[in-house]
């Protein structure tokens, strides 16, 4: 009994699919169409819901869309403030609430009813390591701009030497550290909500329900911590002291 219990446990294994995705060749390259769907679909949303409150902006008596906005910026500054303070590189304010905004709705976006079942586009490691590899470019310009080529060389080959190969292993882990952790995070969260759809339909909807609103709760903890790395990756960039 024990056997045949364990043969249809890895059938049913077998059959969940997470992870693997659509795939259509365009100019040669090979691109997964739900996650560029879905990724579409997430910028969407974030335009409709700026536009939205630019629309409903008001000096007075604020909605809950441009109160829960004004929260968000007002955390922000202050996180900016803090590390590196904001005239050093004002930019970097509206890059993590755009950035925190957008992750945060990727996450979600799988919830959004539709014919066709979105996914959260973050589940998928191509577009998690587009959004580091940006934000690290990003970062490296900013300190070529504000230290010079020379000088930003220097943060990263000074005193002491011997930190050098550790200074090196940092830099490749810091976009390995935001494409994985914001991957793999969703990945586990869509590989559960798969192994919970293997439950007896008469009990599903509790275990799904309850997965659900932590997986919601864990998007906003992920899309917060890309917000705040980007934000210290940036301080290290523009300090003084370097890293």
């Amino acid at each position: 009994m024990i056997g045949t219990l364990t043969g249809t446990v890895g059938v049913l294994a077998a059959d969940i699919t997470v992870g693997q995705h659509p795939r259509h060749t365009i100019l040669g390259l090979t691109v997964n169409s739900d996650t560029v769907i879905s990724t579409l679909v997430a910028g969407g949303i974030l335009i409709g819901l700026g536009l939205y409150m630019v629309s409903r902006i008001t000096h007075g008596v604020p909605g809950k869309l441009q109160l829960a906005f004004e929260g968000l910026v007002n955390y922000v500054e202050e996180q900016v403030e803090s590390a590196m303070g904001i005239k050093s590189a004002p930019f970097v304010v509206p890059l993590a609430v755009t950035l925190f905004a957008f992750i945060l709705i990727a996450n979600w976006v799988e919830i959004v009813p539709t014919q066709e079942r979105l996914i959260s586009p973050t589940s998928d490691i191509n577009l998690t390591a587009a959004l580091a590899v940006l934000v690290l470019a990003w970062v490296h310009f900013t300190g070529f701009r504000k230290k010079g080529l020379l000088g930003y060389v220097k943060s990263f080959t000074g005193a002491p030497r011997w930190l050098i190969p550790f200074r090196a292993i940092e830099e490749v882990a810091k976009p390995l550290s935001l494409a994985l952790r914001l991957f793999g995070n969703l990945f586990a969260g869509g590989l559960m909500i798969a192994l919970i759809g293997l439950f007896p339909s008469f009990v599903l909807w509790l275990p799904t329900v309850v997965w659900k609103l932590f997986d919601m709760f864990i998007g906003v903890i992920q899309a917060l911590i890309f917000s705040l790395l980007t934000i210290v990756y940036f301080s290290f960039a523009v300090s003084e002291e370097g890293h």
